[in-house]
């Protein structure tokens, strides 16, 4: 019989694999936020369109998305060429105390394009305005704070719609 972690690590390879034949044959893809990495600039909920991208149009401040062992990330590049000039990409989630692990641009599967929120669609911000900022320091140092946060937030939004 199939262990849990070895099923979920199955589930996502085909998710992935699924994820990027979309972005090949497509171009486009559309997944729901479900962490808090992003707070306050994705929230849990949120539609992400993510549009297929080379790395060498992803620049400082886009959110890309590419794929752990866990699970799919859309963070933020902070530094590109980053470690010690190897080519790879820095990100990390706004919300988030540390980068993640380096990736190499081959590993990026797209960029996100859009923000669907409360039906609305709008484009992501290369950087946050100080009071996000200081919302995303609240939200690195406290995760009940978080917790609150992203409640209260979740109360008055509008039910999902399809896109």
């Amino acid at each position: 019989m199939t262990s849990s972690p070895q099923l979920r690590a199955e589930k996502h390879a085909v998710a992935h694999e699924l994820a990027e034949e979309v972005l090949r044959r497509c171009g486009r893809l559309v997944l729901s936020a479900a962490g808090t990495s992003m707070v306050p600039a994705i929230w849990p909920g949120d539609a992400l369109v993510v549009e297929r991208t080379t790395s060498s149009k992803v620049a400082l401040g886009d959110i890309v998305l590419f794929s752990n062992p866990h699970r799919f990330v859309a963070h933020r590049v902070i530094e590109e060429n980053g470690d010690a000039g190897t080519g790879r990409v820095l990100t990390r989630g706004d919300a988030m105390a540390t980068a993640d692990a380096p990736i190499r641009p081959g590993e990026i599967l797209g960029k996100v394009s859009c923000i669907v929120r409360n039906g609305k669609c709008f484009e992501p911000k290369k950087s946050l305005r100080r009071s996000e900022r200081a919302l995303a320091t609240l939200l690195r140092r406290s995760e009940t704070a978080a917790r609150v946060i992203v409640g209260v937030h979740g109360l008055s939004r509008a039910p999902a719609r399809t896109i």
